[in-house]
């Protein structure tokens, strides 16, 4: 599975709190599943929840969800394209001051595998990409400084792949 650390890697590019201390992004998966297609071929799916933890997290809610909504749109499209998926992704708030919380993010998420012969006649394991959404969110995934009332809260990665 990759997602997981490619979510990491860009949540920890995005948030500055993260980027100073990239331990306090907790990542879990869970409630996995292997979803097989019985078609020629060992091709498969992986489905399973992710929980993100931010522990200690002292910026604005905004400087983590709009990062992640950056990714979504290309890396699981779907919950942000159909709009019965959009209930599925749901978060949780501990509130340890006035100024700091633990949060705890939940997202359905969803891997496709190829498995194919290849010219040696050895299997080869592809990860299959999602599909392109960089026309119609060429500006969502171009990335840049994300601003609230003139504080910058996160720096959007621009998303090529």
């Amino acid at each position: 599975m990759k997602k997981p650390q490619q979510l990491r890697d860009h949540l920890v590019a995005a948030i500055p709190a993260l980027a100073d201390n990239p331990d306090r992004l907790l990542i879990f998966v869970e409630g996995g599943g292997l979803n097989g297609t019985y078609r020629p071929g060992l091709c498969f799916e992986y489905r399973y929840t992710l929980e993100l933890v931010l522990t200690d997290f002292a910026g604005a809610p905004e400087a983590v969800m709009l990062p992640l909504l950056q990714w979504l749109t290309r890396h699981q499209s779907e919950l942000l394209a159909n709009p019965s998926n959009r209930e599925k992704l749901s978060f949780e708030v501990d509130v340890l001051s006035d100024d700091m919380v633990d949060l705890a993010i939940k997202l359905p998420l969803t891997e496709r595998m190829k498995v194919y012969r290849d010219e040696q006649g050895n299997l080869q394991l592809q990860h299959l990409a999602e599909p392109a959404t960089e026309g119609e969110h060429a500006d969502t995934l171009a990335g840049g400084a994300l601003f609230d009332a003139g504080v910058l809260v996160a720096t959007l990665p621009a998303i090529t792949a």
